[in-house]
């Protein structure tokens, strides 16, 4: 390495400093995925595992996400990565509230419909991929200027636009298979996000709030869920639900913002984060107090029991927590407190599962069921 990096450096008409440096990480860039250890989204020196045994080429088998991203044939990595399977907390983030609403549908006493949930983590996988596509793509020409997305696939050519373009294609329309497998309310429903889909990219050019506009597109499941359940939406459920969601992406979103947020002010990119800057804790602390309001109100309007308020209180303990000891000037801790909203996420499906699990069936229909036997 450091033979490369004398070369480089002592190069005919190579300027030293700055120039080198970006000289040398269009170098590593150049090389095959496998052999580079550079995060392409997410923590700066996160750990892909992708190093091999010293003095070998050997890989040690890993089964972390970025391990077996790493260890899938070469050709087919940069399309792996362009769909950030090797970063999966951005699909658990989408994932997590289409739970939310299918945990909330089911019948008291009963537990979620499992067909369902496989069935929307496999759209929550294709649309994620679909929309790190799409943003990759409208953004190549920034992401050459951020040394955390300077790897990025599309941004160092690995993936032509023709080819993203075709790639993009290929996940809609396994998306929209799965979409067709849900009832005539939800097809259209879930049609309806496609419009956020493609324009959320653009929105960090033209406003301070792109993390509103990614809320109102990631959380479209706390809709959807619901109605491929019931047939239709429940708006006193859905609703607050959804608001719930959309609050918890700008809080988690706009820690995320901070990570990049030099890099976005030198390139002209708007975020939360440059908006809030030093007042970013109360402005978190406000989207909790809404987050937790919305929770309460959509677990009332259907008879929830206290097993779910008490997994939104954990919420609240851990939102505490977070804001709390966030340190926006760090972006390795920004990092660590974004990606710890899984266990948010995680709470609240849990709390939703056992607040079910503790209702009684309506009388009615015990009574029915009596009377059938």
């Amino acid at each position: 390495m450091a033979a490369l990096v004398a070369r480089l450096c002592r190069a005919p008409g190579t300027a030293a400093g700055p120039r080198c440096l970006l000289r040398l990480l269009r170098a590593g860039c150049a090389r095959p995925a496998a052999a580079l250890a550079v995060p392409t989204h997410g923590a700066p020196g996160s750990p892909l595992g992708l190093a091999g045994e010293a003095g070998s080429g050997r890989r040690p088998l890993s089964f972390s996400a970025a391990g077996l991203v790493s260890s899938a044939p070469g050709p087919l990595q940069p399309y792996l990565r362009l769909m950030r399977l090797d970063k999966p907390i951005g699909t658990w983030l989408l994932y997590l509230p289409c739970t939310w609403s299918i945990g909330l549908a089911a019948e008291p006493g009963c537990f979620p419909d499992w067909y369902m949930l496989s069935l929307f983590g496999t759209g929550a996988v294709l649309m994620r991929g679909a929309g790190c596509t799409i943003n990759d793509m409208w953004d190549r020409d920034y992401d050459k200027k951020v040394l955390r997305t300077a790897s990025r696939p599309i941004a160092v050519g690995d993936i032509s636009t023709f080819q993203s373009f075709v790639f993009l294609g290929g996940q809609l329309s396994l998306a929209l298979c799965v979409l067709l497998c849900l009832n005539y309310y939800s097809i259209a429903l879930g049609a309806a996000s496609l419009s956020l889909v493609i324009t959320y990219p653009l929105m960090k050019r033209i406003t301070y709030w792109p993390q509103l506009v990614l809320g109102l597109t990631f959380n479209w499941g706390a809709l959807l869920g619901w109605s491929a359940i019931k047939g239709s939406c429940d708006w006193s459920v859905c609703l607050p639900l959804y608001f719930s969601g959309v609050m918890w992406t700008l809080i988690y979103d706009t820690i995320y913002a901070h990570q990049d947020k030099r890099d976005d002010m030198v390139i002209g990119v708007k975020s939360t984060a440059l908006l809030f800057n030093e007042n970013t804790k109360q402005w978190l602390s406000g989207f909790s107090v809404a987050m937790l309001a919305g929770l309460s109100v959509a677990g009332i309007n259907c008879d929830q029991t206290f097993l779910y308020y008490t997994a939104v209180a954990a919420i609240g303990a851990h939102l505490a927590h977070q804001i709390y000891t966030l340190d926006i000037h760090k972006p390795e801790d920004c990092w660590k407190k974004f990606t710890s909203n899984r266990t948010i996420g995680l709470l609240l499906f849990i709390g939703i599962i056992t607040g079910n699990l503790w209702k009684r069936k309506n009388p009615k229909e015990i009574n029915a069921i009596s009377t059938d036997i």
